[in-house]
């Protein structure tokens, strides 16, 4: 029987007016009050008004996404009683998908990823780059050779970006073109992200995570470090420790989705990034975003046609 996944954007999807169709709706009202108060931020100006250099930072960004991502899925909620087989996000996303499980609550959810924005963004120096056009394997090769390097997200076959120290990072790109890479593109990032580079981050935030309530997920989750489907509060929370130095294997957790039997995807929150990546990997799925009333229409127009 076919499955269904649900699915939630990391860093890099926020845009300035985020969620507003969603403010009206009593639960996402409770979200945004619960949010200013778990993070000290006003959430409803931040997600609704940016401004945009607001916004884009990282100690704002996660919590803003999450606060964004998980209001459209309330707003679902509202609406269908569809449920998901399992459920997966990108980094951040990874976060917003264990509330959506009902592994943590929404104040816990939207709290600590205030704290891990935080800690990542405390945690200057080195960079990122994003390698086009060149096969994981290939980069592996690159990482292993320069000192310093490390595959960060693996986003399917036509992208993996790297991080690590800005010198290390100048050194592998012209080994990267001289193995076929099409382009290798430099990412506005204060740091490298999903590497070893963000320990003191992880040390920190594992505390906090270690302080938290998780409960056993109602949907499998496919986590960003092992690819792998879990449901136990234990695991989720060990897995949320370790990606944040870990990489991000998004191409992986598509592939075990797709062999697990799902074949409609459901990404909430801010545009079709993941959504994009699960179309170049299989046109046949069937695939749907919700970010706005429009879209939650469509979706559950779709949703009820292949139901």
């Amino acid at each position: 029987m076919a499955k269904i996944a649900f699915v939630f954007p990391g860093q890099g999807a926020q845009a300035v007016g985020m969620g507003g169709d969603f403010f009206q709706i009593e639960a996402c009202k409770k979200m945004l009050e619960t949010a200013s108060s778990k993070t000290g931020l006003d959430m409803a100006s931040l997600c609704l008004e940016g401004p945009e250099d607001a916004l884009s930072k990282t100690e704002n960004t996660q919590p803003a996404l999450l606060t964004a991502s998980a209001m459209a899925f309330a707003a679902f909620r509202e609406k269908s009683a569809i449920k998901p087989d399992f459920v997966a996000g990108h980094s951040l996303g990874e976060f917003t998908a264990v509330f959506s499980a009902d592994g943590l609550s929404f104040g816990d959810a939207v709290g600590i990823v205030r704290k891990r924005g935080l800690y990542m963004s405390q945690a200057t120096g080195g960079a990122m780059a994003a390698v086009l056009g060149l096969d994981a394997q290939s980069i592996e090769v690159v990482c292993k050779e320069v000192e310093g390097v490390y595959p960060a997200n693996y986003n399917g076959d036509a992208q993996t970006v790297i991080a690590g120290g800005k010198e290390a990072i100048e050194r592998a790109v012209p080994m990267l073109t001289e193995k076929g890479a099409k382009k290798v593109v430099r990412l506005n990032v204060s740091a490298a992200f999903h590497s070893p580079f963000m320990k003191p981050a992880s040390e920190k935030l594992s505390a906090d995570l270690d302080a938290l309530d998780f409960k056993p997920l109602s949907a499998g989750l496919v986590n960003n470090v092992d690819a792998k489907i879990i449901t136990s509060p234990e695991e989720a929370r060990a897995g949320l420790k370790r990606q944040v130095t870990g990489a991000v294997r998004w191409t992986d957790t598509m592939r075990v989705l797709l062999e697990n039997g799902v074949r409609t995807v459901v990404e909430f929150g801010p545009g079709k990034t993941l959504t994009g990546m699960f179309k170049r990997v299989d046109k046949t799925l069937v695939l749907c975003n919700i970010e706005d009333m429009a879209s939650l229409e469509k979706t559950l127009e779709v949703l009820n046609q292949n139901a």
